[in-house]
Order: C-alpha cells, then structure tokens, then sequence
C-alpha cells in the first residue's frame, strides 16, 4: 500500500490535464485534501477545462474524492475517470456519478488529442449557430423597424 501522504501522480498539463494516483490501490481519505488544493491550483494556473483521471490499479476510491470530482463540474471542469476497477465502477453506477463523469477505457493520454479536437468542433459549431440566432434577431428587428 501507499504512504498517506503519496501526492496525485500528473501525466500531462494543460487544457486537459492528466492525472493518477500512481497505481495506489486505495486512495486514502486523508489525501483528499491534498488533492483539493492540489487539484485547485492546476486548474488556476493552466486554465485546465478538463481533467483526466487514470484510475488504473485504484481499487478503494473515498467518498470525499468521489465529491470534490463532482464539484469540479461547478468550475466548468469536465471530468473523465479512465480505468475503473469493477469495484470503482460498481460505486460510480450506485452514485450515478457515472451520469455525471466521464467514465472510459483506455489510456487517458493517447485520448487527449481527438477529443480535443472534437471539442473544438463542436464548439465553433455551436459559435456558428449562435451568429445564425444573432442575425436572424437582427433581420427581424429591421423588418419591424
């Protein structure tokens, strides 16, 4: 097992950051914290609008963390748990915090690049049809005027 004071493992920093908790197979409730504050501060200073969370090996995830992922979605952070254990995932599925987080297979840092870009998409997508509302507003109001 881990020390109680073993910090949050970052794999990548950025817009979508990547982190774990470098294969601890209990993640104590004692770190949460921690990783609030840890957490916190890379949001802050990397403008981070996801989070990526490797959960390989995690077998015991505390109810205190299973909160703070959920209040980051209060910050505009996405979040996406990759590699549950059935025993994570059942929790996650009785919680239903599996409507809320974004549960995946895979290796959380090979995914950073397309779903970026297809958020990315989506995003000038929605931009588009935003332009589209704002000039048929204006049409309108020049047809009554």
């Amino acid at each position: 097992m881990s020390s109680a004071d073993e910090p949050l493992t970052v794999y990548a920093v950025g817009p979508r950051t990547v982190l774990g908790f470098g294969s601890q197979e209990i993640v104590s409730q004692l770190n949460v914290s921690v990783y609030r504050d840890h957490l916190l501060k890379l949001i802050e200073e990397h403008s981070v609008d996801t989070v990526a969370f490797d959960l390989t090996g995690v077998v015991v995830i505390p109810s205190g963390l299973l909160g703070l992922l959920a209040s980051l979605r209060e910050r505009d952070v996405t979040v996406e748990l990759y590699n549950p254990s059935d025993d994570v995932s059942e929790v996650l599925a009785v919680t239903r915090l599996d409507e809320l987080l974004h549960v995946r297979q895979g290796d959380p840092l090979e995914a950073s690049g397309s779903e970026d870009k297809d958020k990315d998409k989506d995003k000038d997508k929605d931009k588009d049809k935003d332009k589209d509302k704002d000039k048929d507003r204006f049409d309108n109001f020049d047809d009554d005027g």
